[in-house]
């Protein structure tokens, strides 16, 4: 059951990621993740809230998992991983707020990047594509 709820919250985080982020920062709370669109915005934008808000459900859950190693445990491990995930793809290989690798040759990673870009062509609260970050749209695999 524990690789079950773990792959719940992994998956389950990406589905959230594209609503929260279609829907929510490219909403009411477009005032925060504006910064992300932002060329100018430095190493540390107000957009990292979001980060900091989903890192700190999955420390709640697992600390109130951690005794029997229940549920909520292995959520906030999937979130967690999820979260991992996404600074590594994201932060690091798309944003490059560290230098940590080259630009991949992989085409599912090329392909994420040219998703990325397309999203941030657009730098206004309407009008852009892309939401998610694993689930990549066909068109950019070309």
């Amino acid at each position: 059951m524990a690789l079950l709820w773990f792959l719940i919250a992994f998956f389950g985080m990406e589905a959230a990621s594209w609503f929260i982020h279609k829907y929510l920062m490219h909403g009411f709370l477009w005032h925060i993740h504006r910064t992300h669109h932002q060329h100018n915005a430095g190493f540390f934008e107000l957009n990292d809230l979001f980060s900091l808000f989903f890192g700190s459900v999955a420390v709640f859950l697992i600390f109130l998992g951690v005794k029997e190693l229940d549920m909520r445990f292995w959520l906030g491990i999937g979130i967690s991983a999820y979260g991992l995930v996404y600074f590594i793809l994201h932060d690091v290989l798309i944003h490059r707020r560290l230098k940590w690798f080259n630009r991949s040759k992989n085409p599912y990673l090329k392909a994420l990047q040219k998703a990325h870009a397309a999203h941030h062509k657009v730098a206004s609260k309407d009008g852009s594509e892309s939401f998610g970050l694993l689930v990549v749209a066909k068109k950019f695999f070309s």
